[in-house]
């Protein structure tokens, strides 16, 4: 049977890597840092989630290995059986507070977290009114769920006021987006959100992933950038960009929210706790961030000069201050060579082409970091201006 199957696969494969959408894995044999070595040679690292740079902070890898010693290894359970250490109720504990919820519940992933709300709270005589474009784990989640679904185009709130009256006549509403949309790095503007959930009666529901840790004036992501963290009611996130960027995920909500979703939430009642040197590991992040703001300001300059010199030099970014920076390519097999290009001239960056984005939107998407001096941002631009001349684009 699977000789057949096999040839239906390798023309599948084949038809990718002939459309330049193949996606390669390059092997890092170095620490994530800012600096990384792949291949044959040292490079810049423009395309982790290391925001704050703290992936190998000396105070993380510390609080990890004494974690190693009191803690042990992993737990080999899930939570309700035998999983859970003290060391996992105050990171839930520390989450909640530095995000300004009543409680907080860990996952192994934030993927997996998106895929326990939805069917959890939501049943057929409900609503989901999700944002167009939304990560596939708030997609996928709303898919497990029996709940009416309902899409508006990213961040049109002309659209979300008009799912919401579509919608009146179902027992609960939630509308659910993104805090920072990771393929643009647009910010969803939450307080008009909030403000259209308010007078439809709606819960309000954000995945801040790529927020936590350095958007807002304390790290606390895109409600206290907006001034509602009082008023969102489901808050997920990783532990896997600026916490730390190992893996885990967390709710973070209401405290009946987090209850129910403690009995009723399959990725969470199915899957072993996550590991005890990542929660204390966490921990030392948080307590890293109350006297982050010099990292945050770092990043937020690192930020700055990357969009103004790469406008200047004639590339097209999209809009916005987000550390995520995605320099638009249009086609996928250009975006993939101009890739191979930076590689070479030793910076390190990803296309990025269907189905992760819009055919014909391929883009390079630049992470900047804290980690980062002004030097490597002034090398990046200037590779990328020298791989744009090697194309002959």
């Amino acid at each position: 049977m699977y000789a057949s199957v096999r040839d239906d696969l390798r023309a599948t494969l084949d038809e990718i890597r002939d459309a330049g959408l193949f996606k390669p894995e390059r092997v890092i044999s170095t620490p994530q840092s800012a600096s990384v070595s792949v291949g044959a040679g040292d490079v810049l690292n423009f395309c982790a989630n290391n925001y704050l740079g703290l992936a190998d902070h000396p105070d993380v890898v510390a609080a990890a290995k004494d974690a190693l010693d009191r803690w042990g290894y992993g737990m080999a359970s899930v939570r309700f059986i035998c999983g859970t250490q003290e060391i996992h109720k105050e990171l839930e504990r520390r989450l909640s507070s530095f995000l300004g919820q009543e409680d907080t519940i860990l996952y192994s992933s934030c993927f997996d977290a998106n895929g326990g709300v939805f069917e959890t709270l939501l049943g057929p005589e409900d609503a989901v009114i999700s944002d167009a474009l939304n990560h596939a784990s708030i997609i996928d989640g709303i898919r497990l769920s029996k709940a009416r679904r309902l899409r508006y185009a990213n961040r049109d709130l002309a659209e979300l006021e008009a799912r919401l009256k579509e919608s009146q006549d179902a027992r609960r509403r939630l509308v659910v987006t993104d805090g920072v949309f990771s393929m643009d790095g647009y910010v969803a503007p939450l307080a008009e959100i909030c403000d259209l959930a308010d007078r439809y009666d709606a819960m309000v529901m954000v995945d801040d992933s790529h927020a936590v840790g350095f958007v807002g004036p304390g790290g606390r992501g895109t409600p206290e950038l907006h001034g509602v963290m009082d008023r969102v009611d489901i808050i997920t996130g990783t532990l896997g960009k600026a916490l730390g960027g190992a893996s885990g995920g967390y709710v973070a909500a209401r405290a009946e929210i987090v209850e129910l979703l403690r009995q009723r939430s399959r990725p969470y009642l199915f899957s072993n706790s996550l590991a005890p040197v990542i929660a204390a590991a966490s921990i030392k992040v948080l307590d890293l961030l109350e006297s982050a703001g010099e990292l945050r300001e770092r990043l937020k300059a690192n930020t700055a000069l990357f969009r103004t010199e790469m406008t200047a030099a004639g590339f097209e970014i999209l809009p916005g201050d987000h550390p995520i920076a995605p320099v638009m390519i249009g086609d996928a097999a250009e975006a993939g060579r101009m890739a191979e290009l930076l590689l070479e001239r030793g910076v390190y960056v990803i296309g990025f082409s269907y189905p992760v984005v819009p055919m014909g939107q391929a883009r390079i998407r630049v992470q900047l970091s804290a980690a980062h001096s002004t030097a490597d941002v002034k090398r990046a631009v200037a590779a990328f201006a020298d791989a744009r001349a090697a194309l002959g684009a």
